[in-house]
């Protein structure tokens, strides 16, 4: 068994080239093509929102590749407008070589470490890996073996969505209503997005309450 922490992982690419791709876009609904400069990308954007005109964020898309756990991106696929693909419990035998023969889980977010609580879910994790283990060597599938998998199973999961989308998401999976373990990935997801891209993110509120070195780590894709 191993415990891993949640990360997040952004493809590469140029925000500033995306937000004048959507001006770009904008501008067709009002031909006005000749008003683009270096930076009208940041009034028009802003002004678009304000007005609600949010389709014209559709014309762009973020791919990100995240190792959370299931529990996370079972609340993250209720989102329809989002491309998922997921790591496959009926598939991946974690008693195989690939896998380290181990199971990985992530770590719950809102259990504090070095409690009675937290000994409680950790034991439990090692009980999980050991009877899987067994079923292992018992020939069992791994279609047999997911049915003991609990919420704290570290997968990886690719997530794209368009620009418009992305802003909903995050508007919603950012807030004290949502699950700690999604706010745990999705608000430096939100704060990386906020930085790059302030015409379009800069007003959706967060959780500012969330601690903050519990965030999921963000990089670049490779």
């Amino acid at each position: 068994m191993r415990i891993v922490e949640p990360v997040v992982e952004i493809e590469k690419v140029d925000y500033n080239k995306i937000m004048k791709n959507l001006e770009r876009a904008s501008r067709t609904c009002y031909r006005s093509e000749d008003k683009i400069t270096e930076e009208s990308y940041k009034t028009l954007l802003k002004n678009c929102i304000n007005r609600g005109h949010e389709s014209i964020l559709e014309h762009e898309k973020i791919t990100i590749r995240m190792v959370c756990d299931i529990g996370v991106y079972k609340d993250l696929t209720r989102h329809r407008h989002a491309s998922f693909s997921i790591e496959s419990t009926r598939y991946c035998n974690y008693g195989k070589d690939k896998f380290d023969n181990e199971i990985k889980f992530i770590a719950p977010v809102n259990i504090e470490k070095g409690t009675k609580l937290y000994q409680e879910w950790q034991t439990s994790c090692e009980e999980i890996e050991k009877h899987y283990i067994k079923m292992v060597e018992l020939g069992a599938t791994p279609d047999q073996m997911r049915m003991i998998l609990p919420h704290s199973t570290a997968a990886v999961v690719t997530m794209t969505a368009n620009i418009r989308e992305w802003k909903h998401i995050l508007s919603l999976r950012c807030t004290k209503h949502a699950h700690p373990a999604v706010e745990q990935v999705m608000i430096p997801l939100l704060l990386h997005f906020k930085e790059n891209m302030p015409e379009i993110f800069g007003n959706i509120e967060y959780d500012e309450e969330f601690i903050k070195n519990r965030y999921a780590k963000i990089v670049e894709m490779e």
